[in-house]
């Protein structure tokens, strides 16, 4: 070699030494200016490929377990492969430099037996890679390799500018992370503080419900969540509040307690995570969450005082290992939904015995005057008609409460409700000989307890009177009760094919307690018709509907 061209060389190795040591600053520079993880990471590996002049560089950082490498930042490689493809500590180059704590150079790597092929990474395209340890304060991190296309032996300079940028790169990254685990856990904190004060709100259970099950999706960054409770007489897990699945999850085939995986924490009180739903046979929704694009499961018991009253699911859209932190995050989550519904249960069975009391009392006090209303009639019938009568109001009133054991402790379906009263009356009194046929027709309401039970009181005279005096000398008669509305009225109509009323303007004595009900309870007004029968029309405000 001449001295012209050797100086050539030198020149040439001179510049890009002043090159590699510029884009060194550049790259110190730079990551210590960083804070968030994955912004660091995209930075060293661009400015490494560049640097470098290779194809691809790749950051691989342990997980919380220790045991697996995890691809974090590519500039080559899949993109979809970040955050999934891994690699098991000391398995492949990269897996081997990072258990070693040393650099490990092949120029035809696919040759060399420690190789590992990642499929989901598409790394197939590369022949050549460098991998180097990223080493901080003496313990391994992680491991950073890069790649060529083409066939490539790597010098020693190479090897000592990548471990270079290693070191660097090790620190900025330990600090990084330190700063993505404590934004980390102030979400962490920000939404058990929300769910604390959630659980303490006024609200309603299941809105309480829907709200934790959206709070615990976006502290966990999950695709979907999912609460169930117990069902003890049935023995099964009911869906109560869902956050990214299809309200189809609804309806599937309920899970008895020690079926599936939810069915074996809610026996076991014990979580269970999943890598895959999709092919873990325990798991009675398969098909259902491929089509969903769910994959991790964890599930964890809700428990209280020892005793399980449902679970909580939380799923993944992609392959994922729980760390021991987020089991803790959500195990913490559960437990504090598990106490806020046990004392929502507290506070509504409270509730609901001050609500009973007022409302027998109430009730209790409607029977003690009708009674007195039907002294003041001075009728002289047999002591057997007059108990019949008495049951029958005694009926409806049960009727109204058995309605509402039903639908909750707020509204009555008034249809459903008259449909009850009616047949029961017409039950205890029609002759064992006679047929009489009741239909309910139109369309129903709601009305809040008191007014429905007025309503039902003067539905049951009304049909009482019928059943008394409309088919007299008859084995045979058609009774309909019939809702509709009007503007600003509901309208029940009380229609028999019977002989009719002597006097439709003077109504029967018995018939002046529906009167009074209605117009003073209801603030409506009751009216008799005589054509082909009787027919007795309610009018009642619909603002009723509204009434506490």
């Amino acid at each position: 070699m001449g001295t012209d061209q050797r100086m050539h060389e030198l020149e040439r190795e001179l510049q890009q030494k002043i090159a590699q040591l510029a884009a060194l600053r550049e790259i110190g520079r730079a990551i210590n200016a960083a804070w968030e993880l994955k912004a660091t990471l995209d930075l060293i590996t661009r400015r490494t490929a560049e640097v470098m002049d290779v194809d691809s560089c790749s950051i691989y950082l342990l997980d919380e377990s220790g045991q697996f490498l995890v691809l974090k930042a590519t500039t080559g490689l899949a993109g979809a492969a970040v955050g999934h493809a891994r690699l098991r500590l000391g398995e492949g180059l990269t897996g081997w430099a990072a258990q070693q704590g040393q650099a490990v150079a092949v120029a035809d790597a696919a040759g060399d037996p420690r190789y590992k092929y990642l499929p989901e990474t598409g790394e197939r395209l590369f022949r050549s890679l460098l991998a180097v340890p990223l080493v901080n304060q003496g313990r391994v991190i992680g491991a950073v390799n890069v790649q060529t296309r083409n066939y490539h032996e790597y010098t020693s300079d190479e090897v000592e500018l990548l471990s270079l940028i290693a070191d660097l790169a090790a620190g900025a990254l330990e600090k990084a992370m330190l700063y993505d685990q404590m934004q980390r856990q102030i979400a962490e904190l920000s939404t058990l503080a929300e769910v604390s004060e959630t659980v303490t709100s006024p609200l309603y259970p299941d809105e309480m419900l829907e709200l934790i099950v959206e709070m615990a999706a976006r502290v966990m960054h999950a695709k979907a969540c999912s609460l169930l409770l117990l069902d003890e007489e049935r023995g099964e897990l009911v869906p109560r509040a869902i956050r990214g699945l299809n309200p189809a999850y609804r309806s599937q085939e309920p899970i008895r307690v020690g079926e599936g995986i939810a069915g074996l924490v809610a026996e076991t009180g014990q979580l269970i995570a999943v890598d895959d739903v999709r092919r873990d046979r325990r798991y009675r929704y398969r098909a259902f969450a491929r089509q969903e694009g769910l994959c991790s499961l964890l599930c964890v018991p809700l428990r209280v005082r020892e005793r399980v009253i449902g679970v909580f699911n939380c799923y993944t859209g992609e392959p994922h290992h729980f760390t021991r932190e987020e089991i803790a995050l959500f195990s913490t989550l559960a437990n504090q939904t598990a106490l806020a519904i046990e004392n929502a249960r507290l506070a509504t069975s409270a509730a609901v015995v001050r609500e009973m009391h007022h409302r027998i009392k109430n009730n209790l006090q409607s029977v003690i005057m009708l009674l007195r209303l039907q002294m003041a009639e001075g009728r002289h019938v047999p002591p057997e008609e007059l108990l019949q009568e008495a049951i029958n109001r005694v009926q409806s009133i049960a009727a109204v409460h058995e309605v509402l054991s039903h639908r909750g402790l707020q509204m009555v379906d008034v249809k459903e409700l008259l449909a009850r009263v009616a047949g029961g009356v017409v039950q205890n009194m029609a002759p064992p000989d006679a047929q009489i046929d009741l239909t309910i027709a139109g369309e129903t309401f709601a009305l809040p307890s008191r007014p429905a039970t007025t309503l039902a009181l003067v539905i049951n005279e009304l049909v009482q009177n019928a059943m008394e005096h409309a088919f007299v000398g008859r084995d045979r008669g058609r009774i309909s009760v019939e809702l509709g509305q009007e503007e600003d009225h509901w309208r029940i109509a009380v229609r028999d094919d019977g002989v009719g009323l002597p006097d439709a303007s003077a109504p029967q004595s018995g018939l002046q307690i529906a009167e009074t009900l209605v117009a003073e309870d209801l603030h409506g007004e009751l009216r008799f018709e005589r054509r082909e029968g009787t027919t007795a029309t309610i009018r009642i405000p619909r603002q009723l509907s509204g009434a506490a």
